[in-house]
Formats: structure tokens, C-alpha cells, sequence
């Protein structure tokens, strides 16, 4: 776990969020999908939902 003093964190769940925000607190970044139903290959739904490493860096970086 991270100390308390931490409070700039990002978590990356390629499922939905439902309990990430309890480790990323207010003022974190919980990614992952919150909603059933698409079809299509891995790599092109994971990069429509923002698992990409240029969207992982763009969200990092709204937490400075």
C-alpha cells in the first residue's frame, strides 16, 4: 500500500473500477470499464477505452 502522504496515483484495471477508488482516494484516477457489451479484437477495445500507453501517460500527467 502507499502511505497516506501519496496522493497522486492512478490505477489501471481492464475490468470495471468498482473498488479502486478506495486505493486511489479523491484525488486518484481509477481506469477500467464499467460497462458489458463490446465486441471486438482485444487491441482495439482496449485501445477505445483508454488503455493505450499515450492515454495512461495523458492521465498521469493530470495528476501534476
Amino acid at each position: 500500500m502507499l502511505p497516506d502522504e501519496v496522493k497522486r496515483r492512478i490505477s489501471i484495471e481492464a475490468g470495471v473500477t468498482t473498488g479502486w477508488q478506495k486505493y486511489v482516494g479523491s484525488e486518484g484516477i481509477a481506469l477500467g470499464i464499467d460497462h458489458f457489451g463490446t465486441s471486438a479484437p482485444g487491441e482495439l477495445v482496449m485501445e477505445k477505452f483508454g488503455f493505450s500507453v499515450e492515454n495512461i501517460v495523458k492521465l498521469a500527467r493530470k495528476l501534476f
